[in-house]
């Protein structure tokens, strides 16, 4: 079995008239189309509710969205399924949500990853061919669009359940592939938790675990007897110039029959072009796995990634911190004098999303916290350097 997995895919502006026209030769080239087509199963991450009337929730960053008649383009695609497990699926409510579920369904598309509730949305997707039976099981990290028992969204990680779901999977496919919708956008490694996060996926019975959601290619891994792909980098999504978002990788993921009792993972890479994206030339794409194999080689180096995670925490912590301006002691006082008045206007409604955001969601909580510790860290060290100076001229 022959399975091709895209990165996110969003209709957006500058392209749905293609999508409506359902231009898809226009949208990916004859090339890397023909691709697309050979395979025997064709998978995608759907990053926007297909909605015709706005309704945007209160959240921080874009709320995405594609007109319903945008499924003419992603029909001709010939998903064999779509992942709605992600942080823009509920970009506007309920009602954006059902809108997506309703025209998949029209359409005879699949999807896993959400749902009315936790129960649909924990649910995977199982599909055999050939005698072997495969599992998806996707869900995503915590933002605004996340599943709760009796309200509709996307199927969060948890520990304590997403765990035992991929091993009861296991328990009843020959393989199972995960995929991920979390890491901190435009990072190409991962951080020190989602590695553990991936490798113990492995370890309860996943075979491949793909990181979607970071917007650029990462890195892989070989962990146990599992693949772990840090970051694919986008499909079909085009809403930034960004460097990051010029360059993605297609996965050609091969499964053998029982005997062989295999999974093999190759790359296509794929370059976007103005508002689409073609098949990468010979050139770019030795450019483009080169780096990619060259940061898959560095995160094996023991401490690797621990390092340069500090460094990354590092430059980001500066913005996390004006987020939480005006937490000191004056401010305190001032609150207490003006009855908290004043935190209103310190602090904005975009301000108070945002700090939620940065609390709830797992990677910027990590990232925040993991500067946090390094400045502790080298203001000991700074400490330590002064009380021995100090003790030295004292001598």
């Amino acid at each position: 079995m022959h399975l091709l997995i895209g990165g996110d895919l969003v209709p957006t502006q500058s392209n749905q008239r293609l999508f409506i026209d359902a231009d898809v030769t226009s949208l990916l080239g004859e090339e890397l189309l023909s691709i697309w087509k050979d395979a025997d199963l064709r998978i995608f991450n759907l990053e926007a509710p297909l909605l015709d009337q706005e309704n945007p929730i209160v959240k921080c960053g874009p709320n995405l969205i594609a007109p319903t008649s945008t499924i003419n383009g992603i029909k001709q695609l010939h998903p064999d399924l779509i992942t709605l497990a992600n942080n823009h699926i509920l970009d506007h409510g309920a009602q954006g949500l059902d809108s997506t579920i309703k025209v998949l369904n029209e359409n005879g598309i699949e999807y896993v990853g959400a749902g009315a509730n936790l129960k649909e949305a924990v649910s995977p997707y199982m599909f055999e061919r050939n005698g072997l039976r495969t599992g998806i099981y996707a869900c995503a990290e915590h933002e605004f669009t996340i599943a709760a028992e009796n309200t509709s969204g996307a199927n969060p990680f948890d520990p304590l359940e997403s765990l035992d779901h991929i091993m009861d999977l296991k328990s009843n496919c020959e393989y199972v592939i995960v995929l991920y919708h979390g890491g901190k956008e435009h990072y190409r490694y991962p951080s020190p938790y989602l590695q553990k996060v991936c490798r113990k996926m492995i370890d309860k019975g996943a075979d491949l675990v793909v990181c979607q959601h970071s917007h650029c290619i990462g890195a892989t891994e070989n962990y146990s007897d599992g693949t772990i792909v840090y970051g694919q980098g986008n499909f079909l999504f085009d809403h930034s110039e960004s460097e990051f978002w010029q360059t993605s990788l297609l996965l050609d993921v091969t499964v053998a029959d029982r005997s062989m009792s295999s999974m093999s993972v190759e790359y296509i890479p794929i370059v976007k072009h103005s508002n689409v994206i073609r098949l990468a030339d010979n050139q770019q794409s030795e450019e483009i796995l080169q780096g990619f194999n060259d940061r898959s080689r560095q995160i094996l180096d023991e401490g690797f990634v621990q390092q340069e995670y500090g460094k990354y925490a590092a430059q980001m912590l500066n913005g996390y911190l004006e987020t939480f301006h005006g937490r000191h002691i004056i401010s305190r006082i001032q609150n207490k004098l003006f009855n908290h008045k004043r935190m209103k206007l310190i602090y904005s409604d975009n301000d108070l999303i945002t700090i939620q955001n940065i609390l709830e969601c797992e990677a910027h909580r990590e990232l925040m916290l993991a500067g946090l510790k390094l400045i502790q860290l080298k203001s000991l060290a700074l400490h330590k350097n002064i009380d021995h100076l100090s003790n030295g001229i004292n001598r």
